[in-house]
């Protein structure tokens, strides 16, 4: 795809500077690494164009250096970290920039329709917009629609209509980085007991020594709604404080039921890798409670020294997706690998699923964090995305609407902006296709009790429904 190894000669005699971006550089550089590929007039040609608006492999300004440091290698495209320097790369994105610009490229509306392999014509209709990051969606009923913004607000959708003010008296989140209000979940009997889940980043009000900020760990509540109030609060976990920590991501954090109606929830590793393996620590786990915030009796860690009694399973990076099988009763996850190896995981109680031990990704900035893809006692993904799609959200598909999709698996991904649909027999997956992208960060992804997908999309805050479209009922209704 590239030729990189004749570079280093070529690419010496170009400035260096510890200054802004440069496009002009940005643009002597293109010429030289990226135009054989993309295309003189950022075209396309052996690769994507760079200017029609759409952004395959992430359209941050961040995704894109990252890309040009540590290349897209299933695709042929090699890194360039070794031959250009930070600012050489940030002028190339400066100067795409630049030329999107020019060529009046905006972001891309949400498409009225889409097509699969399975539907021609699916329906795409807007039920929510203007959020403020959206991280979560629950369905109180047909009518009535529950969603989290995560700077703390939980809001409320009435017959299609997002309601102007958010529910009042929700817990105080802390909101900095990854943290703040997560999932909500909206418990199996809810009809007749009312109750209401969520995830939130909780933050101590003492402050460690020596720090500059509290400590904070994933904490899960349960409340009831009450003239557009959350009244009636259980804490249902909470940490040992002890085990706080004053990083500001990898809090997880889904919410599930199985069949049995016992919860589970994820908590990332909060940054700090070994506590993964750690059983005393609630961080990079799979934990399982009963509905009241009790411990099932045979939950596996019971009866391990120091071990926290919640946890089911261990070893997890970032599981930003749950969810169980509607035949098997079966939990599956999607985790955040580092840079490559996002992972799907069939979850057994008591296995150990290998971070930081095992992994199939590397550091973001290229360095190597394991040799190790395997080890005895440790679990292989199911699936792995290399390079990482920035998994979030999960839902099998329930109900009548989506026939053909029945018990397959949606997967939400931030990076690459879409949705995939995964085939799954027993613990494999026989395939999968992509059914929306360039639509904004998916943060969640569901499907609600009318059968209807449901897609929480970040940047911009809106929340899609897709189902499939009504064939004409008269000659008049068909386009031609």
């Amino acid at each position: 795809m590239f030729r990189p190894l004749l570079l280093v000669v070529s690419l010496v005699a170009l400035p260096v500077h510890a200054q802004d971006p440069d496009p002009e550089v940005g643009q002597a550089l293109y010429g030289q690494v990226c135009a054989q590929c993309h295309g003189v007039r950022l075209q396309g040609g052996k690769a994507q164009s760079l200017v029609n608006g759409i952004w395959q492999f992430g359209a941050r300004d961040g995704y894109i250096k990252r890309n040009i440091r540590n290349g897209i290698t299933h695709l042929g495209m090699p890194a360039f970290g070794g031959v250009l320097t930070e600012h050489q790369i940030e002028s190339i994105v400066s100067f795409l920039r630049a030329r999107e610009q020019q060529a009046g490229i905006e972001p891309r509306p949400i498409p009225p329709r889409l097509q699969s392999q399975d539907y021609q014509n699916i329906e795409v209709s807007i039920i929510a917009e203007g959020l403020e990051i959206p991280w979560s969606i629950d369905f109180l009923d047909d009518d009535t629609v529950l969603i989290t913004e995560r700077g703390g607000h939980l809001r409320v959708v009435e017959d299609g209509n997002l309601l102007a003010e958010p529910i009042a008296g929700v817990p105080e989140v802390v909101v900095r980085s990854q943290g703040g209000l997560l999932d909500v979940a909206i418990d199996p009997n809810h009809h007749d007991e009312g109750w209401i889940y969520l995830a939130y980043s909780h933050g101590l009000s003492e402050t460690a020594p020596d720090e500059d900020r509290p400590g904070a760990m994933t904490r899960i509540v349960r409340g009831k709604l009450r003239d557009h109030a959350w009244v009636d609060e259980q804490v249902l976990f909470e940490a040992p404080h002890e085990t706080y920590l004053t990083t500001r991501h990898h809090y997880g954090c889904r919410i599930v039921f199985d069949p049995k109606g016992d919860l589970y929830f994820s908590i990332g590793d909060r940054g700090r890798r070994p506590h993964a393996q750690d059983l005393t620590r609630p961080n990079g786990k799979i934990h399982r409670i009963h509905r009241d915030g009790s411990i099932p009796d045979d939950n596996p860690f019971l009866d391990v020294e120091g071990a926290l009694p919640s946890i089911y399973s261990y070893g997890h990076r970032n599981p930003q997706g749950l969810a169980i099988h509607p035949e098997t009763g079966r939990l599956w996850i999607t985790e955040h690998g580092p840079m490559g190896g996002d992972e799907l995981n069939l979850v057994t109680p008591g296995l150990n699923y290998g971070w930081p031990e095992i992994s199939y990704g590397i550091h973001y900035n290229g360095e190597i964090i394991t040799d190790l893809e395997t080890l005895p006692g440790m679990e292989q993904p199911n699936w792995i995305w290399k390079p990482s799609i920035a998994v979030c959200g999960l839902d099998f598909v329930k109900g009548d609407l989506f026939t053909q999709w029945k018990n397959h698996l949606l997967v939400g991904a931030l990076k690459y902006e879409e949705v995939q649909l995964l085939t799954i027999h027993e613990d494999r997956v026989l395939h999968f296709e992509t059914i929306l992208k360039n639509t904004g960060r998916v943060r969640d992804v569901q499907t609600g009790p009318d059968g209807a997908v449901y897609v929480v999309l970040n940047e911009p805050g809106t929340i899609l429904r897709l189902a499939p479209a009504k064939p004409p009922t008269s000659i008049d209704e068909l386009a031609f």
